[in-house]
This record gives C-alpha cells, structure tokens and sequence, in this order.
C-alpha cells in the first residue's frame, strides 16, 4: 500500500509549534509587566490625587525614570543612606527611608511625602519653621513635572526600605512656585 502524503502536515505542525512558543513567551512576561503596571499605579494614585488636590495636571508614569529609580534603589540597598543620586541634572528625585522591613508600599511612601504639605506655607512659598522639611511635598505637586518613575527595594539586610522617584521635568527652583 502506497503511503499517503500530507503537504500541509509539516506547515500545521510549524505553525502549532510556533504558536506554543507565543504562549509560553507571553505568559513568561506577563506576571513582569502586570507587576510593573501595578508598582506605576500604586506610585501614580498618591501622586496624581495629590497634584488634584492643587489643581495641578496629572503625571504620567516614564519607564525610563523608574528605570533610573531602579538602578538607584539598587545602589543605596547596602547603605540605605538618604543621598541624593547626583547623576542626573534633568532629573528631580524623592527618598524614602522606612524602618521594619517591607511593610512599607507605594502609597505610605508618597503619603509620607505628602504630609509635609502641612509645613508648606503657599503665601510665603516656604516650609513653614524654615527648616526646608517640606520639598518633598513641593515636588511630588510642582506644576511643569510632567512625568514621574519610582522604585522600592531592601536596605540594610532588610531592615529597611528604600524608595526613590525620579521626576521629569525637575521641580524646586528656588523663589519658584510649585503651583
């Protein structure tokens, strides 16, 4: 008996195969990019309800800000000191330094920023007690940053968290107006 041949048979098989590569590459990058998404919305929200608050256009998440942030974090992880990174002139930036470990999220870091609206005196456009306690307010409102990229790592063998967000365009000029 003559064997039969089946010209498509090869090409489905091609096509199963690569189609079983798709799947498995999309599903290997989706828990990435949805913990990414969620980190920039857990950054964003307290931002942005902020910058509401004030009246102030809403930021948009820049992935190569938090791919600054990231590199930043990563570099204070032994120390955990509260030093600005210097690298960037075109770049504002906030830390966080918090005790306990990773309890800390995305929203108590920007909160924690956020209460120092309180010491911030918009009729005189200074931090109320003069001991400048109230910039990481002014930058996560200042008006003409449009764009913003946070990270979150351990510090200190874990017994802190870190946190930086870097702000494009760079706000807290001095004699400036955050809104």
């Amino acid at each position: 008996m003559p064997r039969r041949r089946f010209p498509l048979a090869g090409t489905v098989t091609a096509v199963a195969l690569l189609l079983a590569v798709v799947v498995v590459l999309a599903s290997a990058t989706a828990p990435a990019d949805a913990k990414t998404t969620s980190l920039a919305s857990s950054f964003l929200e307290p931002h942005n309800a902020a910058r509401r608050a004030v009246g102030v256009p809403a930021l948009r998440w820049d992935e190569r800000l938090a791919a600054y942030a990231r590199w930043y974090a990563a570099a204070r992880a032994g120390d955990c000191k509260l030093e600005h990174s210097h690298g960037r002139d075109d770049y504002g930036e906030n830390l966080f330094r918090g005790s306990g470990g990773a309890g800390w999220t995305p929203a108590a870091v920007v909160g924690a920023w956020v209460q120092e609206r309180a010491i911030y005196d918009p009729a005189s456009n200074s931090c109320r007690g003069g001991g400048g306690a109230c910039g990481h307010y002014t930058q996560v409102v200042w008006r003409r940053t449009t764009a913003v990229g946070c990270a979150m790592a351990p510090c200190a063998g874990a017994r802190f968290t870190f946190a930086v967000c870097s702000y494009s365009p760079p706000g807290n000029y001095v004699g400036m107006r955050p809104y």
